[in-house]
């Protein structure tokens, strides 16, 4: 059964996924960073929604909706309406690429995203494990 994208069920559903990659966690062994990846509001998307992510190593340390932009200080934040992070979610955009032509905005030092792209796309390839409900 498809989970709902802009969801708690949704991020623990992923931060599950990620924990139980081998591929993930050998590709973001040397990974320290921590995330905001805010989902900006679009069409009938009348409300944002900021999804935390805490990659350590490997693994998710924590992962969860976020009310209050200034709960957290996060490393990275990454911005963009729905229909890019879906495009992404569906491999239709590279999360690198679609940094550097700024197709989903990027607060935070590209070029140590860029150092470990393997462990971008390897999170891309979580998020795509994740039966995905998105809205229309």
């Amino acid at each position: 059964m498809a989970i709902k994208f802009l969801s708690e069920e949704w991020i623990q559903a992923l931060m599950n996924v990620v924990n139980s990659s081998e591929t993930y966690h050998e590709a973001a062994r040397n990974w320290e960073g921590d995330f905001y990846f805010i989902i900006e509001p679009e069409d009938s998307i009348k409300e944002g929604v900021i999804y935390y992510m805490d990659l350590w190593h490997g693994e998710c340390r924590s992962a969860c909706i976020v009310t209050d932009e200034k709960e957290k200080t996060p490393e990275f934040r990454i911005s963009a309406p729905i229909s890019r992070w879906r495009r992404v979610i569906e491999k239709k955009l590279d999360p690198i690429q679609g940094m550097v032509t700024r197709q989903l905005k990027l607060q935070g030092n590209l070029m140590k995203i860029m150092k470990t792209p393997k462990a971008a796309m390897e999170l891309v390839n979580c998020c795509t494990l994740v039966p995905t409900d998105f809205p229309e």
